[in-house]
């Protein structure tokens, strides 16, 4: 009786764990999902060699040995087993040198920042996590859309992402690969759908109190035709993602409804990347990642963006090397003549580093 209600109680739980794959990374509904799962697979049934015969042991021991089988007396006659050891040690052994080849392939083989090989040209998309609300900007199209995006099947995209804010993470669970969105960063990731479908997209990473409703719908089209209708209805919206738009855009708001903004401003994405970047500084600018830097068009708009998050410092910074130069500059006078040219030369130096 009792094995027959335990017996019921594991299939009801296998049942359960079934239905959860639905929607998840054991239903992968693109190449980059297909493959992770298969990695999942493999690493889970290379474990279960040495977990299953654990588990099978333990209980065999345990029902060998009870108490009160007095015909089955444990009493072991060796101090050592050969056999024993060698099964211990080479099977781990085995087990870790095959784990470690199928991680050191696979880690290449799904890099994300690795473009995908495939005969369609791929589509940009630049993904922004906002609190608490998910903005997509499709700079070839030009246009952008929130808790929405649009991609045609069978068809490579390529994202780049950052935040807004807190650090967060962006994830399509049945296509794969999950990354991290930083703040004045850019990371990459390449997807692709097999098929279309509607695939729930979340953040993985806990931000904040409407953490709970940062989800946004990811809908692979049948064919590019209909993703160029859904680019046609969205630039039929007459808002356009500019600096003030992107202002009130970024304030925090829970369970954000579906927009569209039928034009974008120019650089959108790189002034959202730079607003928290000091740009007057010509050293940032000529260690700048050429990827990431704005053209000159550009930077007017960065310049609106990180003018109310530098100005302070910047005052500061202006007020510290005035003392620092009233400071040293005045000694400088009294050095003989010579050390006169020195001194008017560290003198030069900190007015141009006060300026």
């Amino acid at each position: 009786m009792l094995i027959r209600k335990l017996s019921k109680a594991a299939s009801a739980a296998f049942v359960l764990m079934l239905a959860g794959c639905d929607g998840g990374v054991l239903d992968p509904k693109g190449q980059i999902g297909i493959d992770e799962k298969h990695l999942i697979v493999v690493a889970t049934l290379l474990m279960l060699i040495v977990v299953i015969p654990v588990i099978f042991m333990t209980l065999y021991f345990a029902w060998k040995y009870r108490d009160g089988r007095d015909q089955e007396i444990y009493a072991p006659k060796w101090a050592h087993s050969t056999a024993i050891e060698t099964v211990v040690w080479i099977v781990p052994i085995v087990i870790v040198i095959i784990l470690g080849v199928i991680t050191w392939r696979s880690t290449h083989d799904l890099d994300p920042y690795k473009p995908l090989v495939h005969e369609a040209k791929p589509i940009t998309v630049e993904v922004v996590s906002m609190d608490w609300k998910w903005l997509f900007i499709y700079p070839e199209q030009g246009v952008a859309s929130v808790n929405e995006l649009a991609f045609p099947a069978n068809v490579p995209v390529n994202f780049k992402i950052t935040s807004d804010t807190a650090m967060n993470s962006f994830f399509i669970p049945q296509l794969g690969s999950q990354i991290y969105s930083m703040a004045g960063m850019t990371t990459k990731l390449h997807l692709i759908a097999n098929e279309p479908g509607i695939f729930d997209g979340i953040s993985a990473n806990y931000s904040g109190a409407g953490f709970a409703g940062m989800k946004f719908k990811a809908i692979a089209t049948q064919t590019p035709a209909d993703f160029d209708a859904w680019i046609a209805k969205v630039k039929q919206q007459k808002h356009t993602l500019d600096s003030a738009a992107y202002a009130a855009l970024a304030k925090p708001s829970e369970y954000n409804p579906v927009e569209y903004f039928g034009a974008v401003s120019k650089g959108m994405f790189n002034q959202i990347v730079m607003q928290y970047m000091h740009m007057d500084s010509h050293e940032n600018m000529e260690h700048m990642d050429t990827e990431h830097a704005p053209d000159m068009a550009d930077m007017k708009g960065m310049h609106d963006m990180a003018h109310m998050a530098g100005e302070h410092a910047m005052e500061n910074t202006q007020n510290m090397a005035d003392m620092d130069s009233s400071t040293h500059s005045a000694p400088s006078l009294t050095k003989d003549s010579s050390t006169e040219p020195l001194s008017l030369e560290h003198s030069s130096t900190q007015k141009v580093e006060a300026e």
